[in-house]
């Protein structure tokens, strides 16, 4: 796979020897997003930041990695604050901003727009998450997420027993991720949902294509007690019609500690894409989860930075220039370490 240059819009794009590749300059990027190391590689460059679409960790994640590596961010968020707003087309704001910046990384609420983007820029696109379609950095940190945890526990990604629970339909995440587990071997993965919000058929097809076990329930209990990881997500209420349709199905997966010392085995990993949903009626991780070791949620969040640092270096083609700049941090750094 080659990253120098390109964009980044879909899982689709990656083989396994370019995950492991990238995973390779993410370990690499540990002590600068330690902030125990300092970097410039990327000194002078401009990453547009355009997002459509309300986002916390994606957004604040890749601007962090780009600053760590030395680069300066721009930033836009929400239609109103862009020419967007006053009907400026895709290309043409492609067209402009790609002008301002040395890489984009795009969000935007409609399947398929970032791709569009990506066809009228003049610098590589990298996509934050596009509708219901894909959120590839999202599946890239959740795997070396996965990676980390299991290689804790002396295992491989290979031979992996994942849950993935709740909204399945339009949880972006839990897509990308599919397609990645796919490059992988003799994986089982049990889909837990409800009917109306199971995962697309394409994508169970597609594992079950791949020579991967698929099964799919609507009983969590029984769903999480022979798995690796549970994987949940919340209810994408801003894909739903109304706040009423979200929340015949809100809270109705609900994973809390006495639920999972019941049922699962006693290192299962937690993980979830994040925000997870505190509100009383949803809870799909419950907050006395918190003190659960194995609860990989913050963890999911610190492997962003590492894994958006490692897509930016290999896009700019700089992989292997981190240290030719870099120096200690003369700042009180410790406790930071991810």
């Amino acid at each position: 796979m080659d990253f120098s240059g390109n964009h980044i819009l879909t899982i689709d794009q990656f083989d396994r020897g370019g995950v492991e590749a990238l995973f390779n300059v993410a370990d690499k990027m540990v002590p600068f997003a330690n902030r125990d190391r300092i970097t410039k590689v990327l000194d002078g460059a401009i990453l547009g930041s355009m997002f459509f679409e309300a986002s916390t960790r994606t957004r604040i994640s890749f601007g962090s990695a780009f600053n760590l590596l030395g680069g300066s961010v721009r930033e836009t968020t929400g239609f109103e604050h862009s020419a967007i707003a006053k009907g400026e087309s895709l290309y043409d704001t492609a067209r402009v901003l790609s002008g301002y910046s040395d890489v984009i990384v795009m969000r935007h609420p409609e399947n398929g727009s970032v791709q569009e983007f990506s066809k009228a820029s003049r610098v590589p696109v990298l996509n934050g998450g596009d509708g219901t379609n894909e959120h590839p950095s999202q599946a890239l940190l959740d795997l070396y997420t996965i990676k980390n945890e299991l290689a804790f526990r002396g295992r491989g990604i290979d031979r992996l027993r994942i849950a993935m629970v709740g909204d399945l339909k339009f949880g972006r995440t839990v897509h990308s991720l599919c397609k990645l587990l796919a490059l992988f071997k003799d994986i089982r993965v049990v889909l837990v949902s409800p009917e109306e919000l199971k995962m697309p058929a394409n994508l169970v097809e597609y594992l079950r294509e791949q020579d991967q076990v698929v099964i799919e329930s609507d009983a969590l209990e029984e769903s999480i007690s022979n798995v690796d990881i549970v994987y949940s997500t919340r209810i994408q209420e801003e894909r739903f019609n109304s706040q009423e349709e979200a929340d015949i199905y809100r809270g109705r997966f609900r994973l809390n500690q006495t639920i999972y010392t019941a049922n699962c085995e006693p290192n299962t990993v937690i993980m979830h894409p994040l925000p997870r949903d505190s509100r009383e009626n949803a809870r799909e991780l419950d907050e006395d989860l918190n003190d659960n070791p194995n609860l990989a949620i913050f963890r999911q969040t610190d492997n962003g930075i590492l894994v958006r640092m490692a897509l930016f270096a290999l896009v700019l083609d700089v992989e292997n220039e981190i240290n030719s700049s870099a120096r200690d941090t003369i700042w009180y750094t410790a406790g930071r370490s991810l």
